[in-house]
């Protein structure tokens, strides 16, 4: 589904730009939680809400920036390989296309669902080919809270993908995802 209007402004895409090239942990307390595969996961405390946020670098070498940005924004293929979707579906609503997604959780635990709005776009900064992707949690009455399933309602997420400079590792994916 195309997207209908701008949720997000240009300077809010450009800004996580930056970040990718330059990965920002400092002024706060970030904390490593793991390396792995090549891969950073941060997450910082926030003590106002009792939740981490969270940020995650890596490179991928087996994957081209440009597919991995179009799987991440496939749901109807992500219905096939995630076997944890137990619904997801997009629905314009005042204008812009939003998401609804229903997270399978095991027994005894309820299942958890997501109602937000998520844009990409593709930038060329700097002579760089990025792909960006925002999204952040909107309460919709077009989307009620249902019985027995956790509705997260206060999230935030940041997705951005670039082929490494020219006498890098040209052609691999550099990979920042940050949430909260």
């Amino acid at each position: 589904m195309a997207s209908a209007a701008s949720h997000f402004s240009e300077e809010q895409f450009l800004e996580v730009c930056a970040e990718l090239q330059k990965p920002n942990l400092s002024g706060a307390n970030w904390e490593l939680l793991v390396i792995a595969s090549g891969v950073r996961v941060y997450r910082l405390w926030d003590q106002k809400t009792g939740l981490y946020e969270y940020k995650v670098f890596g490179i991928l070498t087996d994957c081209p920036p440009d597919l991995l940005a179009d799987v991440y924004m496939d749901l109807q293929y992500r219905k096939k390989w995630d076997m944890y979707v137990e619904r997801v579906y997009e629905k314009e609503c005042n204008g812009e296309i939003v998401t609804y997604w229903e997270v399978s959780y095991p027994s005894p635990m309820c299942n958890r669902d997501y109602v937000y709005i998520r844009q990409r776009r593709d930038l060329d900064v700097d002579g760089r080919k990025f792909y960006v992707v925002l999204a952040e949690s909107i309460c919709l009455p077009e989307f009620p809270e249902k019985s027995g399933v956790i509705r997260f309602s206060c999230i935030t997420s940041i997705t951005r993908v670039a082929k490494f400079r020219p006498g890098s590792l040209t052609g691999w994916p550099r990979v920042g995802f940050r949430t909260s």
